[in-house]
């Protein structure tokens, strides 16, 4: 691909959005057993390698977070097929570590964390509270290794004498603790989960062999693998977007960043708007067009640095869970629609399970597709139904119904075909 300068903020867009794999609307079969057949773990596999890693959040009140990248590019998918790929025994094709945040991670790339492991062995790298309890209880820490080694899986619940813990992120119980810091260490790893609950065991007993018998890569030489990773999953990106995806530090990302484009492996350019030097990966497709089509999940790759989004789309996201409701702007639960190359549209969503609905609780357009910019809702509207029906259909409800309010949530009845308040029946 010849090199540019300078890229018009379309293009950018467009760049973007092709290296995060929407590069075009979903094809094939969308619902029912047909579609969950046509995605295949190796679909899967070949996705979370393009974009590197998966972040995993707790949050169920749709369907955890991590299950939606794959549904958002690939379409609908059996969901176990994601939790073999990640804790199907030595075979597992995915591995549990902090990439960005708690994240799902192909195996192959291990090594490349071993020096954020030796950091977080040291103390260094990890939650203040957490490296001082290590350092001041290492006799306990190592005792629950021990223990892992002689018992495991455990969750930290099962471990002797765990304590309790006090409730919220530091209320962890003193096992929690120590497990925590050994899996930052990478001295224990996730064997799998029970509910949402970690299960940990050693590493040698949980990673395919020919992973752990990989060399590890110098610290400079595994940062640079991680920026190369970053960079071919934004297309194009500024320094701070690319150590933002794998949470580098900025000295080091600065160094490696120098590195990588005196070595031809970042193109630096401006992108119009941009106030920082952009980079762009010489992987990098330049589509005409986007004709995407897909609900992101607030902790998407495409989204989740919010700077980023800002310069990329002009959208503010904040994620609204921990905001008071009555000062929430969108709602609880809000994932961004995303329409050909712009955020077009947000909506509050909830799986009401016992009801078998998909409850649209806000539905609103983005400012700049409202009607004063002369973009019709109407359009709108009619896509993000389709993504709708197409998505419970995924979570296996029968309907979707629209019971709260917003801007576009008169349009989308509309389009679903009911009143406000009613439901369409799926399928």
């Amino acid at each position: 691909m010849p090199r540019s300068d300078t890229l018009s903020l379309r293009e950018a867009r467009r760049i973007a959005i092709a290296a995060q794999g929407f590069a075009a609307a979903a094809a094939g079969p969308q619902t029912g057993a047909e579609a969950m057949e046509a995605v295949g773990a190796r679909h899967a596999r070949r996705m979370i390698g393009r974009l590197g890693l998966v972040q995993i959040d707790s949050v169920n009140v749709l369907v955890r977070s991590h299950y939606l990248p794959l549904f958002s590019r690939l379409g609908a998918y059996e969901a176990p097929l994601l939790d073999r790929l990640a804790y199907g025994g030595r075979r597992r094709a995915l591995f549990e570590y902090w990439g960005h945040e708690a994240s799902l991670i192909p195996v192959e790339q291990q090594p490349l964390f071993r020096w954020r492991m030796a950091r977080a062995e040291r103390g260094e790298g990890i939650y203040g509270e957490l490296a001082r309890f290590a350092a001041e209880r290492r006799p306990y820490v190592a005792s629950v290794l021990a223990e892992v080694a002689a018992r495991g899986p455990l969750g930290a619940s099962e471990l002797s004498g765990a304590g309790r813990g006090a409730g919220g992120w530091w209320g962890w119980s003193d096992g929690k603790r120590a497990v925590e810091f050994l899996f930052w260490a990478g001295l224990v790893t996730t064997a799998g989960r029970r509910g949402f609950e970690r299960l940990y065991d050693l590493p040698e007993r949980v990673l395919p062999a020919a992973v752990l018998a990989a060399p590890t890569p110098e610290e400079a030489e595994a940062q640079r693998a991680l920026l190369r990773i970053a960079a071919r999953a934004h297309g194009v990106a500024t320094e701070r977007d690319l150590r933002d995806y794998h949470r580098l530090d900025a000295a080091d990302a600065r160094l490696r960043v120098a590195e990588l484009v005196e070595a031809g492996d970042l193109l630096p350019v401006a992108v119009e708007g941009w106030a920082q030097p952009a980079y762009l990966s010489p992987d990098a497709r330049r589509p005409r067009k986007s004709a995407a089509r897909a609900l992101l999940s607030p902790f998407d790759s495409l989204i989740w640095e919010r700077q980023r989004t800002e310069r990329l789309f002009g959208v503010r996201v904040r994620l609204e869970i921990y905001t008071p409701a009555e000062k929430r702007e969108h709602g609880y639960y809000v994932l961004p629609f995303l329409m050909d190359e712009r955020i077009a549209g947000r909506v509050d969503l909830k799986a009401d399970r016992k009801a078998g609905a998909l409850l649209v609780q806000a539905a609103h357009l983005e400012a700049d597709t409202a009607p004063q910019a002369g973009a019709a809702p109407g359009a709108v509207a009619e896509a993000l139904a389709a993504e709708l029906r197409r998505m419970a259909g995924w979570l296996g409800l029968a309907r979707v119904t629209v019971v709260g309010a917003g801007d576009l949530a008169p349009a989308l009845a509309d389009a679903l075909g009911v009143p406000a308040g009613a439901s369409v029946e799926v399928g």
